[in-house]
């Protein structure tokens, strides 16, 4: 039997599908996005909420027994002494859901991730004569 995927059309569609404890988590990770990155659009990608700046900045989903942070390979770099007592891979951290949420670490981060794709998009700008 084929499993079929739901295509969420907004964030909010994303975290209605959760269980109330782990929505208010979800809410709490976005709203500190928000804050962190007030600039940055909100869209779906990859099936997973993500806040656009210059490109994709970060991606967070939950899972069974965590949430998931994307903020790519240096954003994971940048703060890998911080995130180190959290399984992690190249481009992902995961937060457990029996532990508190890094509110203000992943405020640095998604901080961090604004300016490199910044930098990136005036680099890549035509250069005024």
């Amino acid at each position: 039997m084929k499993e079929t995927k739901t295509a969420f059309e907004s964030i909010d569609a994303y975290i209605a599908t959760f269980p109330s404890e782990l929505q208010e988590k979800l809410q709490t990770i976005r709203s500190v996005i928000k804050e962190s990155a007030p600039e940055a659009t909100e869209k779906i990608s990859y099936q997973m909420p993500t806040f656009d700046l210059h490109g994709n900045l970060v991606h967070f989903a939950a899972f069974k027994h965590h949430i998931g942070f994307y903020p790519t390979p240096n954003g994971i770099d940048e703060f890998e002494a911080e995130l180190a007592q959290y399984p992690r891979s190249k481009g992902a951290v995961q937060f457990p859901h029996d532990r508190p949420l890094p509110l203000a670490l992943i405020s640095r981060i998604v901080q961090y991730r604004v300016a490199r794709n910044s930098e990136k998009a005036q680099m890549k700008s035509p250069k005024k004569k």
